[in-house]
């Protein structure tokens, strides 16, 4: 059965092309798997909220536009009659009938792992003008100031630098009274006569999300969704975004174009019943105490592959979202994301915490992040808990603030023919990672975390092995580029965090030492790592894990994007094509220590590393880095299009 939605339409037809619906929603209580939502031109501002699921992925329930159109779902409605205060500030009376049982001007971003603002709150509430998302005032005085000032460093993640004061520029601001019967909204517009100009507010919490859990095998394809508010995602809490699953499996979301959402775009996360913000809210337990009993309680009430995840997430563009653009905790596992492009993501800095990223996961178990465009956001990939399993392939990141974040996993981890030219291009804390055929223009840092026990599982399973701290170490670091275009005082180079762990040869002998038989030794005795076929340059430097390497003259990078396309350019040392590397499989990889599993695909299958970021095959004639085809010399390549 195909139903037609239409703007033009009424939710008393019969969603026939000549008499479609007015709602998607309505159409949505009415599907059956097999069944297909046709939605034509037009602005949907309701919260899609189906019914029912798929049977497989063969008997879907699909939501598309029509072809050649243009749907957009909203979470916003639009605001009229305002009324001039004084000077270029105006106020709006809204009934609180108008946002039924979800308030956002009452409601706070808030949750664990928040950190900033301590000194007022930020609500989920958001007022666009012109389609341009405007920033909050902390009172009546700021509004009227309408300055906008950031906390924290310029570069949010390095800890050890001083909090600096962002200039202030003058910018479109709100702030909302909310009464028992009424809420007012006050905006100053600046030079814009409200009235004059178009004016939404978010009122919804989602645009197209189940309340239900368990609806698999549904498509979303073809929208523009904007403008939702929904709350603060950390993995201790009921993950709500805009657009998601909601503790299913199977959904496919594609092709869209998703913005302004408050916090999250795509969650594809937890639900409630294993926990909700427990830490904030009554403080018993440390926060990693309650993500530890959030994973076994799903694991306990049927948590795995047959019925939770397998998502593919791709062709979407997703920007200007205030904490993510992809979240997911347990329910993110053997999803993929692919081909999106993601940028403007967790940079207003009117909050700030620690769940904050383009693509943040925890627990992503054989998850494939692969050949997405990710820039200007506060962290682009953050693989947080449990990423056994996963690849991050054939990306391109760049002008973030951090590229890539590896936490608290045990591996296998494989991060192959990316690249990456953030200032901040790497941050190991983690064990188990294999680092193949890279661009790392960044710094970085590495350190074990020895007050985290987190778990590890039977490859390719969710079934829970055991649960250990990571000790940092057990990585592959082979045929890389490092170009050392950055340094920092206080930030070693890439290499140079190598020095403090062990040979291959060595590790035996100093668990000997440590005491093999106990705790105590794999404690001390540094792990091994490997390292071989690195081309240096610049500030980047060989350290003495590295067994065959490079050093060059000097090679910079950068990227550059016209319509949609993307093209890396690059001035290459003729030593470095040159330099022939040993090709990396994945019995050269072999096995991480804890979790005695191989880098391998999700299915069990050898790792494909000899195709580079393009699709070309290396052949006989391997050469570091993610392009097969360098030439010396500078160059253009596309690397990426839309």
């Amino acid at each position: 059965m195909i139903y037609h939605v239409s703007a033009n339409g009424t939710d008393c037809g019969d969603g026939s092309a000549l008499h479609p619906f007015a709602t998607i929603n309505h159409a949505a209580q009415l599907t059956v798997p097999g069944d297909t939502v046709c939605v034509h031109d037009g602005i949907y501002r309701e919260w899609v909220n189906p019914k029912n699921g798929g049977l497989s992925d063969h008997c879907r329930i699909t939501y598309e536009a029509a072809p050649g159109e243009h749907p957009v779902i909203k979470g916003s409605e639009i605001v009229t009659g305002w009324e001039n205060v004084e000077g270029t500030v105006w106020k709006k009376i809204l009934p609180n009938t108008m946002f039924g049982d979800w308030n956002p001007y009452a409601l706070k971003v808030e949750g664990d792992w928040l950190v900033e603002p301590k000194e007022h709150d930020v609500h989920l509430g958001d007022v666009y003008i012109n389609g341009v998302s405007m920033y909050e005032a902390t009172s009546m005085e700021d509004l009227f100031d309408a300055k906008i000032r950031y906390f924290g460093a310029k570069n949010i993640w390095w800890d050890f630098e001083e909090p600096v004061q962002f200039p202030e520029r003058t910018v479109y601001r709100w702030f909302a009274v909310v009464e028992d019967e009424t809420t007012t909204i006050f905006g100053n517009f600046q030079d814009k006569n409200p009235n004059e100009e178009l004016i939404e507010i978010n009122v919804r919490p989602c645009c197209f999300y189940p309340t239900l859990t368990g609806l698999n095998y549904i498509t979303v394809r073809g929208f523009e969704i904007a403008q939702a508010a929904c709350p603060w995602t950390p993995p201790t809490s009921d993950q709500i975004g805009m657009v998601g699953p909601h503790w299913s499996k199977g959904w496919i979301i594609e092709n869209n174009h998703l913005h302004d959402a408050k916090c999250s775009a795509i969650s594809l996360g937890k639900e409630i019943s294993t926990g909700h913000n427990m830490h904030s809210i009554y403080g018993k337990k440390s926060g990693h105490r309650y993500q530890l009993e959030a994973v076994f309680r799903a694991a306990n009430a049927g948590w795995k592959k047959d019925n939770i995840g397998s998502h593919i997430v791709r062709n979407n563009i997703i920007h200007d979202c205030g904490q993510n653009g992809v979240v997911g905790h347990l329910g993110c596992v053997f999803s993929t994301i692919e081909h999106n492009h993601i940028y403007n993501i967790g940079l207003r800095r009117e909050y700030f915490g620690h769940e904050m990223a383009a693509i943040k996961l925890h627990a992503g178990l054989d998850v494939v992040i692969e050949n997405n465009c990710i820039h200007n956001s506060i962290t682009a990939v953050w693989l947080d808990w449990q990423g056994q399993g996963a690849r991050i392939t054939r990306n391109v990141c760049y002008d973030n603030d951090r590229d890539v974040l590896i936490e608290v996993s045990h591996g296998p981890t494989t991060l192959d023919n990316n690249i990456f030219l953030s200032v901040l291009g790497f941050d190991n804390v983690a064990q188990g990672t294999a680092l193949v055929h890279n661009i790392y223009a960044g710094l970085m840092n590495n350190f074990p975390v020895p007050n985290r026990q987190t778990p590890y599982h039977f490859p390719h399973s969710t079934s829970i092995l055991g649960c250990v701290e990571v000790y940092g170490g057990d990585d592959r670091v082979y045929n890389n580029i490092l170009p050392g275009m950055y340094s920092h005082e206080k930030v070693l180079q890439f290499s140079e965090h190598f020095e403090k762990f062990s040979d291959p040869e060595e590790y035996p002998r100093l668990l000997k030492e440590n005491d093999d038989a106990g705790l105590e030794g794999y404690r001390k005795a540094a792990q091994p790592v490997w390292m071989h076929g690195n081309a240096y340059s610049g500030n980047a430097h060989p350290c003495k894990r590295d067994k065959d390497y490079i050093e060059t003259s000097p090679l910079t990078a950068s990227i550059t994007e016209e319509n949609g396309v993307f093209t890396l350019e690059i001035d290459v040392p003729e030593a470095i094509v040159d330099f022939k590397c040993e090709p990396v499989t994945t019995a050269r990889l072999g096995e991480t220590r804890i979790s005695e599993q191989s880098f391998e695909a999700p299915d069990g299958s050898a790792l494909d590393i000899e195709k580079d970021i393009l699709g070309n095959i290396r052949g006989e004639n391997v050469i570091p880095g993610p392009l097969a085809t360098l030439k010396p010399g500078k160059q253009k390549i596309i690397v990426w299009k839309e």
